[in-house]
């Protein structure tokens, strides 16, 4: 059988993981079929060194906001026409959207407008199922008009994004969260500790403060400040901070060192050839604690599948709030994933003006001293992941994905 080839877009440091875990996938599945693939990609060192060959690198470059975006418009053009001129030269037999919204819905719209063969699948797509249409003037961000036209498969994460994508009128598969997958291997808190070095009564909390650049400006500053009241009331503390990327740990250690923390900064060996979360630094880190104080994002489903309570907060420029708020009405029900996923509030959640220091600190310390708010998080926790589907996730999307060749 002739060598297929799969293009895989996607960004940021999330998506790099989710590529890289379908990346171990599909060359599991294609071995198993006598399949011959390459893979060729958009995303990160996890894809690389789970086998795809990069035609750019893409974890760094992603932001959340309006003008947050603006330094990356360019890069992500760049990045978009090379490929767009490689794949001309080498046509793929199936395109995969992961995730990374406004980039990966150009390509989509470029290879509908091209007319070409090619199949393209959209898995994880955008969260329009939360967000809906709620944005003023006829300007609608969120087009899955779009992705049902040009797309030969949706492969859906959550039973909600599965059904609202089916109403609007796309070929949908659900799949299942390939967390779910990743965690099966995972640390508890007692192995986690001991991978660590660490001993099994010291009150450890994780902080995940950044996997963009933004987030070094906005939430680092409110995160050290919320630990450093917390280490006043707790002395015997330690602060874990796993780095998201190798070039925020000089900010992340000035920041300790400005704010007088008790923290240890570790650090992944990224990208391992098995991706085994055993010996993820970032998963042991959130496995050992009693407490995580993070960023809103894919890690609060990790946070979650691991057991740890945790405290959410997000923050970006006053001005993108206000125009967020007072011109587009932007408005959502929850903005974490684990809330989202049950449509409740199973983990605080501190949003912009309400993100300060005293709030965090405050709920944070109510959840370490009080027994029964621990209790709340794992029943709800429970009751998340019931929605998240079976193990075997990314396995299930390769096996759809390699149907199509």
């Amino acid at each position: 059988m002739s060598e297929k080839r799969i293009f895989i877009s996607t960004g940021e440091v999330s998506g790099d993981l989710q590529g890289a875990l379908l990346v171990h996938a599909l060359k599991r599945q294609a071995q198993s079929a006598g399949m011959s693939l390459e893979i060729l990609a958009l995303g990160g060192d996890r894809m690389a060194k789970a086998g795809a060959t990069l035609l750019a690198h893409t974890s760094e470059i992603g932001s959340m906001g309006i003008l947050e975006s603006l330094p990356f418009v360019l890069p992500t053009l760049q990045v978009q026409n090379q490929a767009k001129t490689y794949l001309k030269q080498h046509p793929p037999d199936v395109v995969i959207l992961i995730d990374y919204m406004g980039p990966n819905l150009a390509l989509c719209e470029y290879f509908y407008k091209q007319s070409l063969p090619t199949p393209v699948v959209y898995y994880i797509s955008p969260q329009e199922w939360v967000w809906g249409d709620q944005w003023k003037w006829g300007v609608k961000l969120f087009r899955s008009d779009l992705i049902v036209k040009a797309t030969k498969q949706v492969l859906a994460i959550f039973p909600a994004e599965a059904d609202y994508m089916r109403r609007k009128g796309a070929q949908v598969r659900w799949v299942g969260h390939p967390l779910v997958d990743r965690m099966q291997t995972a640390h508890t808190r007692t192995s986690a500790r001991t991978a660590l070095n660490l001993s099994a009564n010291q009150p450890v909390i994780t902080l995940l403060p950044a996997s963009r650049q933004q987030e070094i400006k906005y939430l680092l500053p409110v995160i050290c400040q919320a630990a450093q009241l917390i280490q006043q009331k707790l002395p015997e503390v330690l602060f874990l901070i796993p780095l998201a990327l190798e070039k925020y740990r000089q900010p992340i250690e000035q920041a300790i060192q400005h704010y007088g923390l008790q923290a240890k900064v570790l650090s992944d060996q990224v990208g391992t050839q098995t991706e085994d979360p055993a010996e993820s630094v970032t998963l042991q880190a959130i496995a050992a604690a009693d407490l995580a104080i993070t960023k809103s994002g894919t890690v609060n489903l990790e946070i979650a599948l691991l057991n740890t309570p945790q405290v959410v907060l997000y923050k970006v420029n006053a001005v993108t709030a206000w125009i967020l708020k007072h011109i587009l009405k932007f408005a959502i029900p929850f903005m974490s994933p684990p809330n989202l996923v049950a449509m409740k509030a199973i983990v605080p959640e501190f949003m912009q003006d309400q993100a300060t220091p005293q709030n965090i600190a405050q709920e944070a310390l109510d959840i370490l001293l009080n027994t029964d708010r621990r209790q709340t998080f794992l029943d709800n926790y429970a009751e998340m992941r019931q929605v998240l589907g079976e193990p075997g996730v990314c396995d299930r999307a390769a096996q759809a994905i390699l149907q199509l060749l």
